[in-house]
């Protein structure tokens, strides 16, 4: 787990929130969620969330905020194991990660999501990783998806804004034609603001060009883990 630098308002809080980083970083995927919970539950994540945005992964941050925490926590990091384990082996170049109760995936031009220059329509390679992706949302209803565009630093920043959002917004639209409600996905944009790498070299700039999606429990889900561990 990335480190995670934030100010406290008392040293409680600043202890349980170690106490909860060095938990998830040590257990297994299925019991992160559940010890993130132990320290403190949805006002710790939803701390540890902002921070993790304003140091340039909303992703994460979105991930981390919408913890529950507890045993429903653990209920839930189970359903999110599931969940990505089949991500990775119907898309296997996704760049695949669990963090607590939900899941962030990465998809770049390795990972078979990519757009011509200047365009936004999704079509060939990037059309049929899509299709597998929406299959997957389809076996798992009970989450909610948040999409985002990045974009490498080439071309004005007004442009790689619009073009980011025009590639998120094309995401988006994409899986819902597919049959996926709606009202599961959140659409955001970012242009060039969040590298991941150095946009001084093409192998960097590659990767700066992707889609990311932070995959959380959504309210139905988070009933469920409630009513089935208390």
């Amino acid at each position: 787990m990335k480190n995670i630098i934030f100010k406290s308002t008392t040293i409680v809080l600043a202890l349980s929130l170690i106490v909860s980083c060095n938990a998830v970083q040590n257990a297994n995927k299925t019991q992160k969620g559940a010890a993130i919970g132990a320290a403190g539950g949805a006002v710790i994540g939803g701390i540890i969330g902002n921070n993790v945005g304003k140091n340039g992964n909303t992703a994460l941050g979105a991930i981390i905020g919408a913890v529950v925490g507890g045993a429903a926590g653990g209920y839930i990091g189970n359903r999110m194991d599931k969940q990505a384990e089949r991500i990775e082996e119907e898309i296997p170049g996704a760049e695949v990660t669990r963090v607590g109760e939900g899941i962030n995936v990465t998809f770049n031009e390795d990972a078979g999501v990519y757009f011509d220059t200047n365009r936004s329509d999704v079509k060939g390679t990037s059309a049929s990783t899509l299709d597998k992706l929406a299959g997957i949302f389809k076996e798992y209803p009970n989450s909610n998806v948040l999409v985002e565009g990045h974009t490498d630093s080439a071309g004005s920043e007004e442009y790689n804004w619009s073009l980011s959002q025009q590639r998120a917004e094309s995401v988006t639209s994409y899986l819902v034609s597919k049959g996926i409600s709606s009202g599961r996905f959140t659409t955001k944009w970012y242009g060039e603001t969040q590298p991941r790498e150095s946009n001084e070299t093409a192998e960097g700039k590659a990767k700066n060009r992707r889609v990311e999606l932070a995959i959380v429990a959504s309210e139905e889900l988070k009933q469920e883990a409630y009513e089935k561990t208390n």
